[in-house]
């Protein structure tokens, strides 16, 4: 007990329960006209080649909502759907980025999982990234099932696709974080419970002969974020390793690296995004996909927030990097999202 009792000594109240503030690069633009950008939008892409640059500076600094009523009104002028008129006027990964921007953050989130367990094979990457970031908010993954099951392009549950492209304990992670089941945060904090779930986390794992994932399992996907960042900040009294040593030394493969992701977004998701948006650009070609996913998903969230860690943790800022690993129409409509330099 006295070791409990120094430990409560030593936390604070920090958390309020609030909703998390947001970093947006990309905010409403002021004095929208939606059908001034229509028309606009319409011209750029009637015009002989095709005018890139009108298509991205209309498209890329508006917000979602506006996008949406852009949409609205060019169908109402043009009679076509935008999408497929954009999908006749451009191709490749700028293509992609500006199809990605006429979907709510649900159904970007929602086609990309589906993308990712579609046909032979699972692209367990982007599985792992979008099932391990979004985990951490009930309501974002609520979402994102709703959008699964009920539209048009997918009409399935995505705990089943989950179930159907994973195995062993990696699809027994994926599918507790699936089912929202995660506490949500409050301003009392129960230091007891925090106790209670850093120890039963080290004698699960570093304490004995194998790991016992249920456990794991069980504290990761349904205590609060804020209780689990005070949980790992504890672990590290009962264990010689924090805890992504932890994780390192006690499973491999897929489960290590989505309990690793859960780990980093839990302490810190924009230095999880920054991460992975440098390693998605260290080669000489950018992997396009992993960068038009991150950027499209979080400009209007936290990119801003993102771009800040990007310099801090690799001495080189976002918007440079974008300018050394892609070119032409796709580098400028990412640029605008990055929202400029720093």
């Amino acid at each position: 007990m006295a070791l409990v009792s120094e430990f409560l000594g030593q936390l604070t109240l920090s958390y309020t329960g609030e909703q998390e503030p947001k970093f947006p690069t990309v905010v409403p633009a002021r004095n929208f006209d939606p059908m001034l950008d229509a028309a606009g939008i319409d011209a750029a892409i009637k015009t002989k080649g095709v005018d890139e640059q009108a298509l991205i500076d209309i498209l890329t600094r508006r917000s979602w909502q506006q996008r949406k009523e852009i949409a609205f009104e060019y169908e109402r002028i043009a009679r076509k759907d935008l999408a497929t008129a954009l999908k006749a006027a451009l191709s490749g990964s700028l293509e992609a980025l500006m199809l990605g921007l006429l979907k709510s953050p649900s159904e970007f989130d929602a086609a990309a999982l589906n993308s990712s367990m579609k046909g032979l094979g699972t692209d367990e990457e982007t599985l792992i990234e979008l099932v391990c970031s979004r985990a951490s908010s009930n309501e974002e993954m609520v979402n994102i099932k709703k959008v699964y099951k009920d539209s048009e392009l997918f009409k399935r549950e995505l705990e089943k696709d989950v179930a159907g492209d994973t195995s062993g304990d990696f699809a027994k992670l994926l599918l507790a974080l699936v089912q929202t089941k995660r506490d949500e945060p409050t301003n009392v904090v129960d230091y007891e419970k925090i106790d209670e779930d850093a120890r039963a986390l080290y004698d699960a794992g570093v304490k004995i002969k194998g790991t016992d994932v249920a456990t794991w399992i069980t504290i990761m996907s349904q205590r609060s974020v804020p209780h689990l960042q005070r949980v790992f900040d504890r672990y590290k009294s009962y264990s010689p390793y924090d805890m992504k040593d932890s994780i390192r030394k006690e499973v491999k493969g897929d489960l290590e690296k989505s309990f690793l992701t859960l780990v980093e977004c839990f302490e810190n998701k924009q230095v999880y995004f920054a991460n992975r948006l440098n390693e998605a650009m260290k080669g000489k070609t950018a992997k396009d996909k992993v960068v038009t996913r991150i950027l499209v998903s979080r400009c209007e969230v936290d990119l801003m927030k993102i771009r800040t860690e990007f310099k801090r943790q690799h001495k080189r800022t976002l918007y440079q990097t974008i300018g050394e690993h892609t070119k032409g129409d796709y580098q400028r409509a990412l640029l605008s999202l990055c929202g400029g330099d720093d």
